[in-house]
Parts: structure tokens; C-alpha cells; sequence
């Protein structure tokens, strides 16, 4: 079987029966074609023909390449994901991935903005124009309910519920309410009652947030838009959609927030993930001692 028949079944596999997030299929599908495109290029043979010293020999040479940590381990990650389906589906009869370990590394805590950043940012967009009311609501969503910006755009206007102060988020077909503070609903409600029903392109649109078509927001043009107001607050950190949902979490968690509500709120299905937010927040208290205490 060819290179490409093989990443086109499991392209199928991951979709419609993992159900993988859009990014989750990306990221594996370029890691296992760059894969394959490694054993073209340097070997004899296809990916249904590797044995275990060749993708040992492939993890090596992307290290000598100046791949990082993360990216190695990423692609470790594919490539196993990859043979444990082929292997079940006995398209080879040998996994020859099981001995492929990641290393280990410093997991890189994740930069969340502090409580005045945040305020400095959200106060950005003016809500002078129709722009300026649909960047106001959107910041404001994002930071009041940690949604991640592919959840943020796929939102429709029947997911809001301003009377009760709630959203519908949709992730891998689960769904999750999350609370909003009441500033974040009043920013929504202007952007939905003043400005939504002239930007629409067709009125039939669903979509909650639009671009200046009128149709869906893409993650490109959100990112755009956080970018331009990170820079309109003179803050130097790279803040991307991640960094405000990051922040929302740290936040909930130095104020008391239980991490199984935290966990909920962020649609992790696993507690492990949220406890990154713990150690983040023991990180700051430690600096702050560190900064401020006459013997530290």
C-alpha cells in the first residue's frame, strides 16, 4: 500500500472515528508526512515496510535538525498514534513504533497576562463603530469564559443566553455552559442588539461573531485583531487567543476557584491538564516572596 493511501485511512480513522479536533488532525497528519516524505527521500522503504531502527533513525535526524523538545515528542506522538492503528487494523503485522520514547522536558509553564494587562487590553476596542462593539464583546467572551478561539468563532447566536448569563460551547461533540461576569454579557448584548443585525451579510446568518463580509470570523482574522490590540496596550508579551484563556484559569485559580469547576469550565476531560495552572500559580507566589521579602 502506498504512502498516501495509508495517511488518507488513517485521515479517516482520526476524523470520523476519534473524532479529533481540526487542529489534532492537522498536527498529526503534517507529522506523518513529513514522515513519509523522510523515508523517500533517505530510505527504501514506506511506512508499511519500517521497522523500529528506522523511525529511531527518523526521531534522530529531526533532533539533528533542530527540532525542539516538544516538536520530537509531538511527532513521536503521531507516529505511535499512526502504527497502533495500522497494527490493529493488521495492515502490518509488527508495531514497529512501541520502543520510540519522547525525552523528558521542562514542561514550559504557560504566560498569562496579569490583572492589569487584562484590563488595559479589554479596554482597547472603542465602542464608537461597529468594529470596535464586535472586538469589545469577543475579548471580553474569551476572557470571561477561557473558551479557545476555534470554540470562540464556531459560536452561534443561539448559544448566548443573556438572560441567564450563559454560553454553549462546543467541543469534539460535547457541550459545556460557562458563566459570564456581567461585563462580558453587557458587551455581548450591545455587539448582538446594536451592531450584529447590520453586519450580517444574509439574514439568515448563524454565525454570532462576523467579519466585515458579514460571514463567519475566521481564527485568522481573530488573531489579527488580538494582535493589533496588544499593541494598541504597549504590552510586550506575545499574547495570542490561548494567552487569555490561560490567564482566565490562573486567575479563577489564585481566587479560590475549585480546579475540578476550572477543569469544566475549559472542557478538559482530564484534571491533569488544569493542574498546570497550580503550579503556575505557586510559581508567581514564590517570585513575589522572592521580590519582596527583606531576607529572600
Amino acid at each position: 500500500m502506498q504512502n498516501s493511501e495509508i495517511i488518507e485511512l488513517f485521515e479517516h480513522y482520526l476524523r470520523d472515528e476519534k473524532n479529533a479536533s481540526a487542529n489534532t488532525l492537522s498536527s498529526y497528519l503534517r507529522d506523518i508526512r513529513q514522515l513519509a516524505a523522510y523515508l523517500e527521500g533517505h530510505t527504501e522503504v514506506d511506512i508499511e515496510t519500517a521497522t523500529a531502527a528506522e523511525l529511531g533513525e527518523y526521531v534522530a535526524w529531526l533532533k539533528e535538525n533542530g527540532k525542539s523538545v516538544a516538536t520530537v515528542s509531538r511527532s513521536i506522538a503521531s507516529i505511535k498514534n499512526l502504527y497502533s492503528y495500522l497494527f490493529i487494523r493488521q495492515l502490518v503485522t509488527v508495531n514497529p513504533a512501541t520502543k520510540l520514547v519522547s525525552d523528558k522536558s521542562v514542561q514550559k509553564l504557560p504566560q498569562i497576562l496579569t490583572n492589569r494587562e487584562v484590563e488595559l487590553l479589554l479596554e482597547q476596542p472603542r465602542c464608537v463603530d461597529a468594529k470596535g462593539y464586535r472586538d469589545r464583546a469577543m475579548l471580553e467572551l474569551l476572557y470571561a469564559t477561557g473558551m479557545r478561539v476555534t470554540e470562540l468563532i464556531e459560536l452561534n447566536v443561539s448559544d448566548v443566553n443573556l438572560a441567564a448569563g450563559v454560553v454553549r460551547c462546543h467541543s469534539r461533540n460535547k457541550e459545556r455552559f460557562i458563566p459570564m461576569y456581567p461585563a462580558a454579557i453587557k458587551a455581548l448584548e450591545n455587539y448582538m442588539t446594536l451592531v450584529r443585525p447590520q453586519m450580517i451579510a444574509e439574514t439568515e446568518e448563524e454565525s454570532l461573531f462576523v467579519n466585515v463580509s458579514g460571514e463567519r470570523m475566521t481564527r485568522q482574522g481573530f488573531w489579527k485583531i488580538i494582535k493589533y490590540y496588544q499593541k494598541k496596550a504597549d504590552i510586550d508579551k506575545d499574547i495570542t487567543p490561548h494567552t487569555l484563556r490561560h490567564s482566565f484559569a490562573a486567575h479563577l485559580l489564585e481566587n479560590g476557584a475549585d480546579i475540578h469547576a476550572i477543569a469544566e469550565m475549559l472542557g478538559h476531560a482530564d484534571i491533569s491538564s488544569t493542574q498546570v495552572y497550580s503550579q503556575l500559580v505557586k510559581k508567581q507566589l514564590k517570585d513575589v516572596y522572592n521580590k519582596a521579602h527583606p531576607r529572600a
